[in-house]
């Protein structure tokens, strides 16, 4: 792939570190040589003295247009999730199961594509890979606003465009693959969890932005068509600061032969379930909380502020976004097992408070309920994320006797994406059991069943391999 080269001379600077003192231990010396295209070659973040003086720096700088990236990516994601709500006033006519289709499908396509986004930042690099990424983030953005405009718009265009929005979806696994080499093992999980809720919080922003665009300035119709073009200019400057800050690592090899190994690794599928039960039920809530809200509470759809509309959904993605990195930084303390456990037990008791108090038929008490169920399943994101490294790096030390060889660093960062990638089909799955139980039982009732006997599996599942230590995990609590 053809790459615009740098205005900077970087093919002829070196960052080196130095020895402190002549009478200190001696320790790994990293020596940066950048070349053009912005490629970085002999990265080591575990190099103490190397990331204090110079790796930190860099690595922020990469992580914070990483961040910006990956919340348009989520925003493009999720705009279905608002604008399926919308469609009724603008004429258009759709039955619930179509609504669901529209708001599920961007999930499906978005996981699929994690699996090649996984392996995308080896093959071209990660600063690369965000441009092409935020570039393909156009595409749906810019339909999207020709097909909402005229109602006899056929329903298969509309599933088109919205499976399009999965471009969204893929950026994660790319984003966090490319992340987690930026910094040293210590530092992961609140690094990854500040790149996944800078993330996740793109659905709240989406959420709370587009009803008010798109009523701002209309009477009495809306601008629906600025739900996708409202975004097109910062996805543009997502380009240009991928392309002007960002850099690629050459010793990112999340290659199919580490995708392969990690594969073999039951280890692997058991926080791929792990993930479905956290990601999956945040992203999935998150898709489906506006019509929820609409179905259950029609008159709280929306308040009117002025000439513009407000929606309260934008709540449930902002409180699982927020926690997310303190579920990270919390595991990176008290440990991600520990955490994962305690995320599904609150997964559990607000699921059953939803169950108890539905009949009660008080909106502000269905928001309290959504609202600790999202705080739940925004801990648990961070926390389970946290694990992969962690337990790649123990199984690194149980069967090769080194826990942070480049080797098991590649398994793990094709781990990440796979894992994100199995995880995301929650959001596609969480839609369409809702769905099909309002079609069988006319409510939703039976499905929160469902999630509540679902939490305490995978909370089983937690505390009996990961809480207690292992030969197989190094004696090591992960």
């Amino acid at each position: 792939m053809a790459t615009p080269t740098s205005t900077t001379p970087e093919s002829t600077t070196q960052d080196i570190t130095t020895p402190e003192s002549s009478a200190a231990p001696a320790a790994a010396t990293t020596v940066l040589t950048h070349r053009p295209g912005r490629w970085v070659d002999g990265w080591n973040a575990e190099d103490t003295r190397f990331w204090e003086s110079t790796g930190r720096a860099i690595a922020r700088r990469n992580l914070g247009w990483s961040i910006f990236a990956e919340f348009l990516g989520f925003i493009v994601w999720q705009l279905w999730s608002i604008v399926v709500v919308m469609l009724p006033a603008a004429g258009f006519t759709l039955s619930s199961g179509e609504q669901f289709w529209l708001i599920s499908l961007p999930s499906l396509v978005g996981a699929t594509l994690r699996f090649p986004y996984t392996f995308a930042v080896a093959r071209f690099g990660g600063r690369n890979w965000t441009i092409v990424s935020a570039a393909l983030l156009l595409v749906p953005t810019v339909l999207l606003g020709f097909v909402v405009q005229n109602p006899e718009t056929p329903f298969a265009a509309l599933l088109l465009v919205a499976a399009l929005g999965g471009f969204g979806g893929g950026n994660f696994a790319s984003s966090m693959a490319n992340i987690t080499y930026f910094f040293p093992q210590r530092e992961k999980g609140w690094a990854l969890g500040l790149n996944a809720a800078g993330g996740n919080i793109g659905t709240s922003i989406a959420q709370l932005l587009v009803p008010v665009v798109v009523t701002l300035g209309a009477v009495g119709t809306l601008n629906i068509q600025l739900a996708g073009w409202m975004w097109v200019p910062l996805i543009l400057v997502a380009i240009w600061g991928a392309w002007r800050y960002m850099d690629n690592l050459s010793t990112a090899k999340a290659d199919f032969a580490g995708a392969a190994a990690a594969l073999r690794e039951p280890h692997l599928w058991l926080m791929a379930l792990l993930y479905i039960g956290t990601f999956g039920s945040f992203i999935g809530f998150a898709s489906v909380f506006p019509k929820l809200i609409a179905d259950q509470f029609p008159a709280f759809s929306t308040f009117q502020i002025g000439a513009t509309s407000l929606t309260l959904a934008f709540l449930g993605a902002l409180v699982g976004s927020v926690a997310r990195p303190y579920g990270g930084r919390l595991a990176d303390r008290l440990g991600g097992a520990r955490m994962t456990i305690a995320a599904f037990s609150l997964m559990i008791v607000a699921t059953l408070a939803l169950i108890l108090t539905l009949p009660l038929g008080s909106f502000w008490v269905f928001l309290g309920c959504f609202l600790l169920l999202f705080l739940a399943t925004g801990v648990g994101n961070g926390a389970t994320y946290r694990m992969i490294p962690s337990i790649f790096a123990a199984r690194g030390a149980a069967t090769a006797g080194e826990a942070h060889s480049i080797g098991t660093q590649r398994k793990a960062a094709a781990a990440l994406g796979l894992i994100s990638a199995i995880g995301a089909y929650g959001g596609f799955l969480i839609p369409q059991v809702l769905n099909a139980s309002q079609a069988a039982t006319g409510g939703y009732t039976a499905a929160f069943w469902g999630f509540i006997a679902l939490y305490a599996a995978l909370l089983t599942v937690t505390a009996l391999v990961y809480a207690v230590p292992r030969a197989s995990l190094a004696r090591h609590r992960i």
